[in-house]
């Protein structure tokens, strides 16, 4: 089970949301590239970050400070990348500069065409992230949820050749309410690519959770405002789950 670190970029700054609600920034660094050095230096072997302001603004906004990381952590692990991503070249651009994985959202469900070019040009590479609310998936930020029937989704993308997908619950992202585990694995179930869980983890009983259903394949979790917060410690995490599952 790997366990990802969360660094949501905002105005430069490492910052958490909740729900999604850009209006409702706790930030807990000044200085993002020490947040990842931190993060790897406590075992991590991912990264996880999203460019809030690109995904508001529809093209990269922190692409200077996720250079900045990616160069600082020396491609000891692989960093993926979310936020503001809507065109090859901008995927062309990330992958030439470091980035392993790129995450694309809301231009997925609102143009599924550029989802399967970047499949096409960028194999292995591309990521879904489904952001999701009682089944159904929302976008723009959580703030439109539309008809789509997550798992009827993810089954069209797998198709298009996605890496993996990216499962938020965004009805407890943020919250510290506990991972929605059942629904995970109810679309982790539904494909073949492995399925990532994100919002809601909160304590060493989430990951134990977690590592119970990785068969089902559920390979990985990003862990955010817990990690921040205290509520759980990363490295005891991650240990954890080695000492449950084998490392992820």
């Amino acid at each position: 089970m790997l366990l990802i670190p969360a660094i949501d970029l905002k105005d430069g700054r490492c910052v958490r949301l909740r729900q999604g609600d850009m209006n409702d920034a706790t930030v807990f660094s000044d200085d993002p590239v020490q947040m990842a050095l931190n993060w790897v230096e406590q075992g991590a072997r991912r990264l996880h970050l999203v460019d809030l302001n690109g995904a508001v603004a529809g093209r990269p906004k922190n692409e200077k400070v996720i250079r900045e990381i990616v160069e600082a952590v020396g491609y000891r692990v692989p960093v993926q990348l979310g936020g503001g991503i809507r065109d090859l070249d901008t995927i062309e651009r990330y992958l030439d500069n470091g980035i392993s994985y790129v995450i694309i959202g809301t231009a997925a469900v609102k143009n599924p065409g550029f989802l399967h070019d970047a499949c096409g040009a960028f194999p292995g590479q591309v990521i879904v992230g489904l952001d999701a609310k009682d089944g159904k998936v929302a976008t723009d930020g959580w703030s439109k949820l539309t008809g789509h029937d997550v798992i009827d989704l993810a089954r069209k993308f797998e198709g298009y050749g996605i890496e993996a997908v990216i499962y938020t619950d965004i009805g407890r992202d943020g919250m510290l309410s506990g991972v929605n585990v059942d629904a995970t694995v109810r679309l982790a179930q539904a494909l073949s690519v492995p399925v990532i869980a994100s919002g809601g983890m909160t304590n060493l009983d989430d990951v134990d959770r977690l590592c119970a259903v990785e068969d089902e394949g559920v390979t990985g979790a990003i862990l955010g405002r817990s990690i921040y917060e205290g509520t759980l410690d990363f490295h005891a995490a991650q240990a954890r789950a080695d000492d449950l599952n084998g490392p992820g």
